[in-house]
């Protein structure tokens, strides 16, 4: 195997001189990175990144961990951080945390053991106190769709109150007001507020939260599914659904027609995200736009400006829905 002063010889150069071209140090001519880069491909050399992060303590990767790795809502905010940082010369390792206390704690420490310079973390099961106290450890993160008071600086969330009131108030305003609701986890803090703004919409129009039209789901088609054939079970009518995420809304729109019902004459549905396949069911899902790959984005922009010290657009950490319209929902 090649090494790095077989190089420097065949290049001509000494060895900070290749240590600057394997940088991308801007202080190397074209002529000499060249000669570099030529003696580097006929020896087949590759540089050790291991070694290369331990003597410049920057290993040019930041961690991320997610809650799961499959489903529409995640690509989009991999896809959209992995992108920012490539364009930078930054890699990213991705690992998954199941919405689990352990696996999420296993998650960021098995990061921060690969050495990387930053964390990107969609955690919901951690506590606060456990990602204060990592905040004043030496590898800098920031939050997505999560606040914490004292690390306000680096959450990137959605304003999901707004959020859920802005779904329920579209589906009062075309006249619905025995309205069910498939809520996520009642723990989560983003299935909370959407049922807060839910709640808010119905006070604003007169209506009491009736607590025999609410299924928790769980933020998988499935629920969905299930949450509309127990809803419809119950004696207590309703001529609108709303769903606190698009999956869920997809299931029950299956469960609908399973059920004979017609969407959206005898069933309106409404969703939740603006995932990619709402514009591709039949009908068309009306949904709430969670800008997930732009908030990926700037949290890769956070990474870049406060960790790479990279010039990046103004940083963004409150993020603002916006209702979609199309055609699951009906007039009464």
């Amino acid at each position: 195997m090649a090494t790095i002063y077989e190089v420097s010889k065949l290049a001509g150069v000494s060895l900070a001189t290749v240590s600057r071209v394997m940088n991308n140090n801007a202080n190397v001519s074209d002529a000499t990175r060249k000669k570099v880069t030529a003696a580097m491909d006929e020896l087949g050399y590759r540089p050790n990144s291991i070694a290369q992060s331990l003597a410049s303590n920057c290993s040019n990767s930041v961690g991320l961990l997610v809650s799961e790795l499959q489903g529409p809502f995640y690509g989009p905010m991999m896809s959209g951080i992995e992108n920012t940082f490539r364009n930078q010369g930054k890699h990213l390792i991705i690992a998954a945390g199941h919405s689990d206390e352990e696996r999420e704690k296993q998650g960021i420490e098995f990061l921060i053991s690969r050495n990387c310079d930053a964390l990107i973390l969609h955690v919901e099961a951690v506590s606060d106190d456990y990602l204060i106290k990592l905040s004043k450890g030496r590898t800098p993160f920031v939050l997505i769709n999560r606040y914490i008071s004292e690390l306000s600086d680096r959450c990137i969330l959605l304003n999901n109150i707004k959020g859920g009131y802005l779904a329920t108030k579209h589906v009062l305003e075309q006249g619905h007001k025995d309205i069910a609701y498939i809520s996520g986890p009642a723990w989560k803090q983003d299935a909370k507020d959407r049922l807060e703004g839910h709640k808010q919409a119905l006070a604003e129009f007169n209506l009491e939260f009736d607590e025999n039209l609410l299924f928790q789901g769980d933020f998988m088609e499935a629920s969905g599914y299930e949450g509309l054939k127990a809803l419809h079970q119950q004696t207590h009518p309703f001529t609108a659904l709303i769903c606190a995420n698009d999956e869920m809304a997809v299931g029950a729109m299956a469960s609908a027609r399973d059920l004979g019902l017609t969407l959206p004459k005898q069933l309106s549905i409404m969703g939740y995200d603006n995932v990619f396949f709402t514009r591709h069911v039949y009908p068309q899902l009306t949904t709430i736009n969670y800008p997930i790959n732009e908030m990926g984005r700037m949290a890769a922009d956070w990474v870049l400006n406060q960790v790479y010290q990279k010039q990046t657009p103004p940083l963004q950490t409150l993020f603002e829905p916006k209702l979609v319209v199309r055609h699951s929902i009906s007039q009464q």
